[in-house]
C-alpha cells in the first residue's frame, strides 16, 4: 500500500513551487498525496518567516499534532523551507516529536531523509550555511537549486505554472528574513529556463510565471553571453503552447528600459508589473535599506507609464516601521494617491529575529497606531482600485479562464456544467462571468458589465452565426 502524504503551504508563491517540487519526488519515491493529516503517514509544514503570524500558525499546528504522534509513532512530521532555515534546532526543543527539518536549499534530500527516519536512525536535520560562515561560493553551494521534477496536481490551476528564474536575494533590506533564509542571490541558466518552459507547455500549461526575489535582477552569464530578463523574455515568446508570460517580485532599481521594452513589444509577455515601494518616505526608506529614493521610485513610475501606457501596477507597503511618524505615514498616502495602483499589499511592520532592523531599531509604534494606518491606507488604495475598474464597464476584455469562482465552490455549484468561473486579464484584473466547464483554460474575450475594488464581472462574448442565403 502506498505511503499517504499531506503537505501543508505558507506564504509565497516560490513555497508553492517548493512544495510542487517536493511533491513530485516524493511521488516518484511510492507516496500518494492526500488530504488529510489524519490519514497521512507523512505530514510536511512547508514554512514562511516573513512575518510573525507566519511562523504562529506553523507552531500552531505542530501542537495540535502531538497526541497524533504519540498515539501513532510511526507517523513522520517534518518542517520545511524559510522557517526551518532559521529556527533549525528550536523547532526540535519547541516539538519534540518532530522528525524531519529541512532547509529551502535541501528539499532535493527529502526522500533519502524520511527513509532514514523510517529506518530508525533518529531526527533528521539538513539546512544551508549561514551566509557568514563560508566563502559565497561555499554558501552557493549550500542553497542549491531544486527544479528537477515537476507535479501539475499542486499547480494553481492545470493551465498555469511557476517557473524559477533565480533563487536567493543580495539587497539586504534592514526588516527582511529572506537572504538569510534563501541565500545569496543566483540566477539560472537561461538554457534550464527554456527547456523548463517547453515541458510545462507539453503538459498543458498556458500561462508562466517566472519567479524570484527580485525578478528583474536576473542575470546569467553563458558562452560569452549575458542574459537578462528582457533577453529571456525574448526567447521565452518562441515557446509554442504558452499563450501569457509573468514575472514577479520586481526591485525598482532594476526595473530596466529593455525590460519595459520587451514587456511593450513581446504580445506574450503581461502587462502586470509587481514593484514593491514599501514606503513613500525617503527617512523610511534609508532605514529599511531599500537602496532607491521615493523621486526614484517617481521616476521609475513615470517611465512605466511612458513606455508600457497599459501597464498595471502593484505595490507592496510595510506601516508602522520603526520610528514612522504621521508625516512619515503621510508621505506613503501622497505616493499611493498619486501612483494609483491597481492594487496594494498593506502589512504592518512584524519584527523578525535575525534582521537588521530587529538589532538595530526599536519597534516603536504601538500596535493601535500600526492597524489604524493599515485600514486607512487600504481603504484608500481600494478607493482607487474601484475608481480605476469603472472604465472597464462596457469593454471587451480577453482572460484566461482559470476555473470555478470562489462563490461557486463555496456554493458547491463548481461541479455543474454552467458555474460561475473566474479568469484574469493580461494585467491581472480579475474577471467572474457564467459560463461553461468545458470553457476552463481557453482564453476568451468577455464583456464587461460591471466591476468593484477587487473584481470586473462580466458575460462571455458569442458570436451568433445565422442561416446562409442563396441568391437564386
Amino acid at each position: 500500500m502506498a505511503k499517504q502524504l499531506y503537505i501543508e503551504t505558507v506564504g509565497c508563491q516560490m513555497n508553492m513551487l517548493d512544495s510542487e517540487l517536493v511533491v513530485a519526488s516524493l511521488r516518484k519515491a511510492g507516496y500518494e498525496l492526500t488530504d488529510s493529516a489524519k490519514n497521512a503517514d507523512t505530514i510536511l509544514f512547508n514554512t514562511c518567516s516573513v512575518r510573525q503570524h507566519a511562523e504562529d500558525k506553523i507552531y500552531s499546528a505542530l501542537g495540535r499534532l502531538k497526541h497524533a504522534k504519540t498515539h501513532n509513532p510511526g507517523k513522520i512530521i517534518g518542517v520545511l523551507g524559510c522557517m526551518a532555515q532559521k529556527d533549525q534546532k528550536l523547532i526540535f526543543e519547541r516539538a519534540p516529536y518532530v522528525d524531519l527539518i529541512v532547509g529551502p536549499g535541501q528539499l532535493h534530500q527529502i526522500p533519502e531523509l524520511l527513509e532514514k527516519i523510517a529506518a530508525g536512525d533518529g531526527q533528521q536535520l539538513e539546512v544551508s550555511l549561514d551566509r557568514k560562515a563560508g566563502s559565497r561560493h561555499e554558501v552557493e553551494q549550500s542553497f542549491e537549486s531544486y527544479d528537477p521534477l515537476r507535479d501539475p496536481s499542486m499547480r494553481p490551476t492545470p493551465f498555469q505554472a511557476f517557473a524559477r528564474i533565480m533563487i536567493g536575494c543580495d539587497k539586504f533590506c534592514t526588516y527582511c528574513i529572506v537572504p538569510s533564509v534563501r541565500g545569496p542571490e543566483q540566477s539560472r541558466p537561461a538554457s534550464q529556463i527554456l527547456a523548463e518552459a517547453r515541458q510545462l507547455a507539453g503538459e498543458g500549461c498556458r500561462e508562466i510565471t517566472l519567479l524570484g526575489q527580485t525578478v528583474n535582477s536576473y542575470r546569467h552569464e553563458a558562452d560569452g553571453r549575458m542574459w537578462r530578463l528582457s533577453d529571456l523574455l525574448v526567447a521565452l515568446e518562441d515557446v509554442s503552447g504558452i499563450d501569457r508570460v509573468k514575472f514577479v517580485t520586481n526591485y525598482p532599481k532594476d526595473m530596466t528600459d529593455d525590460l519595459l521594452q520587451a514587456v511593450r513589444d513581446l504580445p506574450k509577455v503581461s502587462t502586470y508589473l509587481h514593484v514593491p515601494a514599501q514606503s513613500g518616505s525617503n527617512r523610511m526608506l534609508k532605514m529599511m535599506k531599500r537602496g532607491y529614493t521615493v523621486e526614484e521610485y517617481r521616476e521609475m513610475m513615470s517611465r512605466i507609464r511612458a513606455t508600457v501606457p497599459e501597464a498595471t501596477v502593484t505595490s507592496d507597503f510595510i506601516v508602522g516601521f520603526c520610528g514612522e511618524t504621521d508625516e512619515d505615514f503621510a508621505e506613503t498616502v501622497e505616493l499611493v494617491r498619486e501612483s494609483r495602483f491597481k492594487n496594494s499589499f498593506i502589512f504592518k511592520y512584524s519584527e523578525r529575529p535575525g534582521t537588521k532592523s530587529a538589532d538595530l531599531f526599536p519597534d516603536d509604534v504601538p500596535e493601535d497606531v500600526k492597524k489604524r494606518r493599515n485600514n486607512q491606507l487600504l481603504a484608500i488604495q481600494n478607493a482607487i482600485s474601484e475608481e480605476d475598474n469603472q472604465p472597464f464597464i462596457g469593454r471587451q476584455v480577453e482572460v484566461l479562464v482559470e476555473g470555478p469562482s470562489k462563490n461557486a465552490i463555496k456554493h458547491g455549484e463548481d461541479e455543474r456544467p454552467v458555474v460561475q468561473l473566474v479568469g484574469r486579464t493580461m494585467c491581472d484584473r480579475i474577471v467572474v462571468f457564467d459560463g461553461n466547464r468545458r470553457q476552463i483554460g481557453q482564453l476568451l474575450d468577455v464583456a464587461v458589465y460591471d466591476a468593484n475594488a477587487f473584481t470586473l464581472f462580466g458575460s462571455v462574448v458569442t458570436s451568433h452565426v445565422g442561416p446562409e442565403v442563396y441568391s437564386l
